[in-house]
């Protein structure tokens, strides 16, 4: 009987044995498959470049080919579809069954009389050996309804986050390409006559050495020239150096590939400073309506105040409905074909004292994210008033290189018209124009730097730059549609209507009436 047994349960471990699974780790041919087909997919349907790429351009093409904002679309789409799905958790379940039974001999028994204990019948059945059975049923749990309702709910709140988490990708991409784009534009700027000139101070230096050789002048006054000339060169090689990688951070946030050479629309130079009329109070108020960060704690409070009914619904009894129709192949049944249906009330008491610790879980929950709110609450307005300081900083430094710059023009004439003249020697000439060139760029990184001053505003404020709603891939229409905003947004925010309560205790109704911030801005 042993070997019997053996030989019948030998096959089942043979499969179980060949269903062994054991590590893979991938190969090198794997991994380079993978690298391949991840470099062919990384900058995969890109519009090509068709010419300067300017500053709306530039933010069309990152919000439609940026990986990072890609990334935040796709976790939306997820979100979404989380919803749907657990929108179908608040069916009935419509379950249908298909079953075989068979058995090698009929199913049959005696009866036996518990008084005299004599058999009463002789061996009978009432089953075929080979039975089919189908049914077709509909149930449905009345607290896993509301448990189904309120998990419903709670994606709901959470594509909300995953809304405000894609605007706040959105808005640090804007803020990123306008500071590559305007250190970027310098760099380019800069490129040209700086190449020109440091191969002119290159022979000027080598002819200074000379002169110092051949004692034509005091060594000093030589060593001294060439000091001069060299320290300029290298603070210009520094601002280069400083420069020529926001050109390589702006070809990332465009997502093109790593290496491709392409050229910026080079704006003409302006002394004019961009519009920026919004008082510290109404930035406060925006950053605290707007900024994304505190609308997701907002939804998380939402998620976690659900999260308490979900408890207390799980305390209820369970009330089980259920309706099928069914059919069996046994001829010896009087119907083969009959309808059921039936009630079930059903509680877990232990639940009871589970209610109090689930309270205090989420009460504490609760406490945490209120903490979070606050804290979040004033290290935004925190934000909005470094912002507000970087503006006037930037501002002065501004001003302060216009200045300069313009004062360098001025000798800048006066050397060249000495030049003419021979008054001043070539050594002078090449000197002022590496100073002008270093005021230059200097004007341009000032310029720069006011101009991602105020992308830190509007991303400290929380305002979208852009409308919602934008769809990626079409950078054309995108671009328009950035520049018309840019162009709006130059002309300030009049059309807002602001009311701001006198009563510092009613700060918080504050509020912008009659449009939304991002639709009267854009």
């Amino acid at each position: 009987m042993g070997i019997i047994k053996l030989a019948i349960f030998m096959p089942f471990l043979l499969v179980l044995a060949g269903c062994t699974v054991i590590p893979a780790p991938l190969t090198s041919e794997d991994l380079q498959s993978q690298i391949t087909d991840d470099k062919a997919r990384l900058t995969a349907d890109q519009e090509p470049i068709a010419g300067p790429i300017t500053l709306p351009e530039a933010i069309a093409r990152a919000l439609s080919y940026n990986l990072d904002l890609r990334l935040a679309l796709l976790e939306k789409d997820l979100a979404e579809r989380q919803l749907d799905l657990a929108r179908y958790d608040q069916l009935p379940e419509f379950v249908t069954n298909l079953a075989y039974t068979g058995r090698d001999k009929f199913s049959g028994a005696t009866s036996q009389s518990l008084i005299t204990g004599a058999q009463s019948l002789e061996a009978s059945t009432s089953a075929e050996r080979d039975i089919f059975t189908a049914d077709l049923g509909l149930t449905w749990n009345i607290l896993d309804f509301g448990v189904s309702y309120i998990r419903a709910k709670q994606g709901a709140d959470r594509v909300l986050i995953a809304e405000e988490q894609k605007r706040r990708v959105i808005n640090r991409i804007i803020q990123e390409v306008r500071t590559a784009y305007w250190r970027a534009v310098s760099n380019d700027r800069l490129i040209e006559p700086q190449a020109a000139l440091l191969e002119r101070v290159t022979k000027a230096i080598e002819e200074s050495r000379k002169i110092e050789e051949k004692r034509l002048e005091t060594p000093l006054t030589a060593l001294t020239y060439q000091r001069e000339l060299i320290g300029i060169k290298r603070e210009l090689q520094e601002l280069q150096r400083e420069l020529s990688l926001a050109k390589i951070q702006l070809a990332a946030l465009m997502n093109l590939p790593p290496g491709q050479e392409y050229e910026l629309a080079i704006p003409e130079r302006t002394r004019e400073l961009p519009e920026f009329e919004f008082t510290p109070r109404m930035m406060e108020q925006l950053a605290l309506e707007q900024r994304s960060e505190l609308r997701e704690v907002a939804y998380q409070k939402r998620i976690n105040a659900q999260e308490t009914r979900a408890a207390i619904l799980g305390l209820l009894p369970g009330l089980n409905l259920n309706f099928s129709e069914n059919y069996s192949s046994n001829s010896f049944l009087f119907h083969n074909d009959w309808l059921s249906y039936g009630a079930q009330i059903s509680w877990n008491l232990l639940n009871v004292f589970k209610l109090p610790a689930t309270r205090r879980t989420v009460e504490a929950q609760d406490r945490v994210l209120d903490a979070r709110r606050l804290a979040l609450s004033m290290a935004v307005m925190t934000q909005v008033h470094v912002s507000l300081a970087q503006i006037e900083h930037a501002k002065s430094e501004f001003m302060i290189a216009d200045e300069f710059n313009e004062a360098q023009a001025r000798i800048m004439e006066q050397v060249y018209r000495a030049a003419r003249t021979n008054a001043v020697s070539e050594q002078v000439v090449i000197r002022e124009e590496m100073n002008s060139l270093v005021s230059e760029v200097k004007y341009d990184v000032a310029y720069a730097d006011l101009e991602n001053a105020y992308a830190n505003a509007y991303q400290a404020m929380g305002i979208d730059q852009v409308p919602a709603g934008l769809s990626q891939g079409d950078v054309g229409s995108l671009t328009r549609l950035i520049q018309q905003n840019f162009d709006r947004l130059k002309s300030g925010y009049a059309g807002i209507s602001y009311q701001e309560n006198t009563n510092p205790e009613n700060m918080e109704e504050n509020e912008l009436i009659g449009m939304d911030v991002v639709d009267v801005l854009f």
